[in-house]
């Protein structure tokens, strides 16, 4: 019985070691997120860049733009970016540069931010990185997916994009109706009923008066 058990907790053991490892690789992949990123709006794009190497630290980082209209970078200490721009004034990639003796060390990451925008009409936007390392090492992260849907080694960071005024449709969508105005004949109808009621109210009233008046002279004489 125990022997039984030492085994299912070795094979449970070496199981979740695998996954771990998995995962860890997995996550090492230069990515970006933008929630709630839409077709011809702006959005703030975050890269997250771990460094793989065991010996060596990332010291620039390039990414590729699809000619953005406007790319701004979030200032970052020890580092230094520079936004590219074709002749028409189109941002076409930007590029982070560490200071002398920066950069992200080996088992730690960075994150890059950069405020683009419009957003090009596609459904899934990718941005090619390269990551140059301390020892002078190159990777190109620019690899699509595969056909089968399968990861490369080393694919591009990418996003999915919402469809133009998506966001915007629901915000509206949920309005409440207006209340609907009210006339003059309803308003005259309201008065005079109220004017009703406060005249059958007095003669109440009045008979109350009276018959307590009753009740009292009836009592003096008794």
């Amino acid at each position: 019985m125990k022997t039984s058990i030492s085994r299912a907790l070795i094979t449970a053991g070496a199981t979740g070691s695998a996954l771990l490892l998995t995962a860890g690789i997995a996550s090492a992949h230069v990515t970006v997120n933008a929630p709630q990123a839409a077709q011809g709006g702006y959005s703030v794009l975050t890269f997250q860049v771990p460094t793989e190497s065991e010996t060596a630290s990332t010291t620039k980082l390039t990414v590729t733009l699809p000619s953005f209209k406007s790319a701004r970078t979030e200032p970052l200490a020890g580092w230094t970016s520079t936004v590219q721009k074709d002749d028409k004034l189109q941002a076409t990639s930007v590029t982070w540069t560490a200071d002398p003796n920066v950069g992200v060390a080996p088992g730690q990451f960075q994150r890059f931010v950069l405020s683009v925008g419009p957003l090009p009409q596609e459904k899934e936007l990718s941005l090619p990185a390269v990551q140059t390392y301390s020892d002078g090492k190159v990777v190109d992260w620019n690899q699509p997916m595969g056909a089968d849907g399968s990861e490369p080694e080393h694919p591009a960071p990418s996003i999915e994009l919402a469809a133009a005024g998506a966001s915007d449709d629901d915000d509206h969508g949920s309005a409440a109706p207006a209340a609907a105005p009210v006339t003059h004949d309803d308003a005259t109808g309201s008065d005079t009923t109220a004017r009703w009621l406060g005249g059958i109210g007095l003669v109440l009233g009045a008979l109350g008066a009276a018959l307590g008046i009753g009740a009292v002279v009836r009592g003096r004489r008794s």
